[in-house]
């Protein structure tokens, strides 16, 4: 179908809307990996939320009929997808961590890490103890704070992160949850900021890791996003080096320290050859994710 078929479309049911919107998605020269990888599920992300529908819950049919109201939302969040290049969680202002619904907008990057699984198998096998305390350094608007404050509810766990725009979504997303009295936020950079006697049984981050290179080569639907969440430098180690430099005196005897790196492994691998590095496999896919001990940055 044509993208002169959405335009033309009065009456529809669910399922001739995300076809017809799949169409039009496909025809859209559009980058994908703010949560879907393919035209056909962003346009069903965004019909079913147009919809008031939940995309995350089972629906048994999708041949409903789609009101007038609903359909002219779709056709308009559509448009706005194809033609300015905004990320889907960004037009519908929620998505997916860990299997939680978080308030999702361009004040912090959109959740997608690998991490959510590593939080979901609670960190096995590397975590040989449950944690009494967490922390999530550059937490953005919160997702992967929140995920281990609701897998691990017994734990201390606290975020961290430099924008003040960010930590307002973390603590929307807080609220949210109900974690207002288990989760604290910090406004800081990296470790500042944080109860100075404070140490962690387990650190996790996605820090800003992207290369001067890679930044210039942006796609514009990551050009939506905050770009001090993404940049880090000529090789994109500039906040990597500095958790690596200070971690060791956050983590507790037996911590564990979790970083996403993404496509800055090589250089991560090139600039620390003498630290125990473990880069991490996931079975719902992603990678650049390593891990460390607070006994191997000793050691190191």
């Amino acid at each position: 179908m044509s993208e002169h078929a959405l335009h033309k479309l009065t009456q529809c049911t669910l399922a001739e809307l995300i076809e017809v919107g799949g169409d039009y998605l496909a025809k859209s020269d559009l980058v994908y990996g703010h949560g879907t990888d393919n035209p056909h599920d962003e346009s069903a992300w965004l019909a079913l939320e147009a919809c008031g529908l939940s995309p995350a819950e089972p629906l048994e049919n999708y041949h409903i009929d789609v009101n007038r109201g609903h359909l002219e939302r779709a056709k308009n969040w559509y448009r706005q997808r194809a033609d300015q290049k905004i990320p889907v969680a960004y037009i519908t202002g929620r998505s997916w961590f860990a299997g939680h619904e978080f308030v999702t907008d361009s004040r912090a990057l959109i959740p997608r890490s690998p991490i959510a699984e590593l939080i979901c198998t609670e960190f096995e096998p590397w975590l040989t103890d449950t944690p009494d305390s967490i922390l999530d350094l550059c937490c953005g608007g919160g997702c992967i704070a929140i995920a281990c404050a609701l897998q691990f509810p017994d734990a201390t766990v606290h975020g961290t992160d430099l924008s003040p725009e960010a930590l307002q979504l973390a603590a929307l997303n807080r609220e949210k949850h109900q974690l207002q009295d288990h989760l604290q936020f910090f406004e800081g950079d990296l470790f500042n900021g944080l109860p100075i006697e404070q140490r962690y049984d387990l650190i996790v981050s996605n820090p800003p890791y992207v290369d001067r290179e890679d930044m210039q080569g942006l796609a514009a639907e990551f050009q939506h996003e905050p770009q001090m969440g993404l940049a880090a430098g000529i090789d994109g180690l500039d906040i990597v080096d500095k958790i690596l430099g200070d971690a060791q005196n956050r983590l507790t005897d037996n911590g564990v320290l979790i970083v996403e790196v993404g496509n800055s492994q090589p250089a991560v691998e090139q600039r620390y050859p003498e630290l125990e590095l473990i880069w991490l496999e996931f079975e719902m896919g992603g990678a650049g994710v390593f891990l460390t001990t607070a006994a191997s940055l000793k050691a190191a």
